[in-house]
């Protein structure tokens, strides 16, 4: 929602495995002892759905935006960003020295700068070297994401003042930094 950390959200599909996931209970956080009286009820607690043991106001940010920008304006600039992965995700196909990981189906991209005659540590490393550049010189952020053992650039579209000439620059010099690192 374009909000500031750690305003996120996710949906989980399986609430054991996410409280799995985050669960460290000490001695001193013990579940359900008792006769189910007031400190006995076993019901999750806070601090197995994250780090914090207890829960700040943060939801009052997405709240209030909510409540000043309205539903559909959000689910328009979600939608611009959605179409605007397919549109990195097409220019990535129709480049020769860029292949795709996986499709597209919401906003995040995942590609990377190929060539036939380097072997794929060498990808990876090189991949890796164009991420960096790629901040260091000021042209865009992206991370490096591991995918079938393969290193890719994660590119998570998340802004609401991107627009196309965004990804024709960052495909431009993805392709110009590899050529130049090859």
């Amino acid at each position: 929602m374009y909000l500031s950390y750690p305003i996120g959200c996710v949906l989980i599909r399986n609430a054991d495995e996410h409280r799995h996931a985050f669960s460290l209970t000490p001695t001193y956080l013990a579940h359900g002892e008792g006769d189910r009286g007031l400190t006995g009820i076993d019901v999750p607690w806070l601090s197995d759905y994250g780090f914090e043991l207890s829960r700040s106001f943060h939801v009052l940010k997405a709240w209030m935006t909510l409540k000043e920008q309205g539903i559909e304006k959000y689910g328009h600039v979600i939608q611009r960003n959605i179409e605007q992965a397919h549109y990195l995700a097409r220019l990535v196909e129709t480049s020769p020295e860029l292949e795709m990981a996986l499709p597209v189906s919401l906003n995040v991209v995942c590609f990377r700068y190929t060539q036939q005659n380097l072997n794929d540590a060498t990808l990876d490393s090189l991949n890796k070297q164009i991420e960096i550049e790629l901040q260091e010189q000021g042209i865009a952020v992206s991370s490096i994401v591991s995918i079938r053992a393969k290193k890719y650039l994660h590119v998570a579209i998340t802004n609401h003042r991107s627009c196309r000439s965004d990804f024709d620059l960052l495909v431009r010099e993805v392709i110009r930094i590899g050529n130049e690192l090859a």
